[in-house]
């Protein structure tokens, strides 16, 4: 048997990737101004993805940058441990305050939507051990779920993939999964674990990276009526949707359901600077603010939390959000974008279904074709999708998006489509 060659490339080591099938392959994009792109080469591409679904306000905006400098020259950061706070900081934890689907939360600030996931699970389970009960420490999420890759990410994905080759079923070995629109089911899943045993359900409002699936009528609600009835707190990973991706602030919103925390990240500050937090409602974050020798400790923080020049830019990149009417944008760009997929949905052969929520959208293609290749096809037309599991092709645009940019990317997936079907 011969040995295999060892590929060569750059020092970097390309994020959730085969790294054979994109070594060689690689785009390099060095700069971006509104909904596009530019690579290396001078290739000009559409972001029909918005990044990794952050790029909320478009790409190239002076106002941002001119705020982190400003931030940066005054201040860069200061630490928020102990007695020890930022003025900007705080600034942005009244505004997210004042604006969450919890009453009265109090913001916890970290760095991204992993770490925000990551202290929400381990809050969940230190609520529990505080209220004494200590066999409480299962958190459940769902089939096909994505929620970031560190320990407890992993731990709860629902997309399998992401939790092998750990020499583990899980890294943090209390969690399990229900089924991904099926309530009856996840009612049994708790009845057979034990509601005295499981702390918390973790739940994006859409599955984006599953797939793109929006939640079936009323399936939130009863989630959060099961949580309610069994003592199981109830975490919204609004990572993606959060900030106005479905035409509201928050998906909670849109679907009337109130969490008891809510983690956020990419939309806070369209990816202008990396920043995440976690929305605490008041049976959570209370017992920690009583005026008692005794009050517990949550033992949590990083260096970058509460980073004062990603703090400022969020408060910018919000700003834009309200100034520029992006919200009512999106409601808008859902009905043209839901529109020009279904004509896709009924006359290509190809489309077995179109999943549209907000400006997030899952084209699922039948077996006979394949998302890498029509989202490889589409880059040559110069327009950015992703594929996701379930041969799904996922597009997001920047809120900023024009009627008429909308209708080319559909143009640009319709004739792709019809391309491949010729093969």
């Amino acid at each position: 048997m011969s040995t295999p060659r060892r590929l060569d490339g750059p020092a970097l080591w390309p994020a959730q990737a085969h790294v054979p099938s994109v070594l060689g392959r690689q785009l390099v994009i060095d700069r971006g101004a509104g909904s596009y792109i530019w690579t290396t080469d001078g290739r000009r591409l559409f972001d029909g993805t918005a990044g990794l679904w952050h790029a909320n306000v478009g790409h190239g905006r002076h106002e941002l940058a001119r705020v982190a400098a400003e931030q940066m020259q005054r201040l860069e950061t200061y630490h928020i441990f102990g007695r020890f706070v930022n003025d900007k900081a705080l600034a942005l934890g009244e505004r997210l305050a004042a604006m969450s689907p919890i009453p009265d939360a109090k913001v916890i600030l970290n760095s991204g939507g992993a770490d925000s996931i990551e202290v929400a699970c381990k809050l969940a389970r230190r609520h529990w051990q505080r209220e004494g009960r200590s066999t409480k420490t299962i958190v459940l999420s769902r089939e096909y779920a994505y929620h970031g890759l560190h320990a407890f990410g992993t731990s709860i994905a629902g997309l399998d993939f992401n939790r092998e080759g750990y020499g583990t079923e899980s890294l943090v070995p209390e969690t399990a999964r229900i089924p991904l629109h099926d309530l009856d089911a996840a009612a049994a899943v708790i009845a057979d674990i034990g509601a005295e045993n499981i702390a918390a359900l973790v739940t994006e409002p859409v599955l984006g990276t599953g797939g793109v699936h929006p939640p079936r009528e009323g399936y939130l609600a009863g989630l959060a009526a099961l949580c309610r009835d069994n003592d199981i707190l109830l975490i919204f990973d609004e990572v993606i949707t959060g900030f106005g991706r479905t035409g509201t602030m928050f998906a909670a919103e849109r679907f009337g359901v109130t969490p008891d925390l809510l983690t956020f990240a990419k939309g806070v500050t369209s990816g202008y600077a990396p920043l995440g937090g976690v929305l605490v409602s008041q049976q959570i974050w209370q017992p920690f603010y009583l005026d008692e020798r005794n009050t517990p400790i949550f033992r949590h923080g990083a260096t970058y939390a509460g980073h004062a020049t990603a703090a400022a830019v969020a408060l910018a990149n919000l700003d834009i959000l309200d100034r520029e009417g992006l919200l009512e944008r999106v409601k808008e760009l859902e009905a043209q974008l839901a529109e020009g997929l279904a004509r896709l949905d009924v006359t290509r052969p190809s489309v077995s279904e179109v999943r549209v929520c907000g400006l997030l959208a899952g084209v699922a293609l039948t077996d006979d074709y394949d998302a890498v290749a029509v989202t490889d096809a589409l880059l040559d037309r110069g327009f950015v999708a992703r594929p996701l599991r379930g041969n799904t092709v996922q597009l997001s645009p920047p809120f900023i998006t024009t009627d008429a940019e909308l209708a080319e990317l559909i143009g640009a997936l319709d004739d792709t489509l019809a391309e491949q079907e010729q093969k």
